[in-house]
């Protein structure tokens, strides 16, 4: 059975597929249950605007409930706020989605939002966070392309 260490490489690639763009990071994101892949998505998959964890959920209905024994890979900290206010923060849609389990590679910069506090919401709402620092390194690789100082 595929590990999270395999998934989150998965989403690694998948990051890779993300329109470069000068104000938003590459991210990849895949939901899995069971270890079976259940959807994958990644940063303005669909719209400009996407982010990875929007793009994936939007592949599922909302009341799907593989969702609430799922695990959300994300290269990237859920975004806790958005620029675009109209849409909501991913850290919103797992929650709203039920999803127990998030694995990361990386805590989101201070490069768009100054105090993105994802890991920090998931977890007050009783979601598992666990990040896998070792792979931080190839997940920003992929966003070479923003200044991530």
């Amino acid at each position: 059975m595929p590990d999270d260490h395999e998934f989150l490489r998965r989403a690694i690639d998948l990051a890779r597929l993300s329109p470069p763009s000068a104000t938003a990071f590459s991210v990849g994101a895949i939901l899995v249950t069971d270890g079976v892949e259940l959807a994958t998505g990644y940063s303005r998959e669909g719209n400009p605007k996407n982010h990875a964890e929007e793009a994936v959920l939007a592949k599922l209905p909302a009341d799907d409930p593989r969702l609430r024994r799922a695990t959300l890979y994300s290269t990237l900290e859920p975004c806790s706020q958005r620029a675009t206010a109209s849409r909501r923060p991913c850290t919103q849609r797992v929650l709203d989605a039920g999803i127990p389990r998030v694995v990361i590679a990386w805590r989101e910069p201070a490069t768009f939002v100054a105090d993105c506090v994802g890991v920090e919401l998931l977890r007050q709402h009783g979601v598992e966070v666990l990040e896998l620092p070792e792979l931080a390194e190839a997940a920003r690789a992929v966003n070479r392309h923003l200044d991530l100082s």
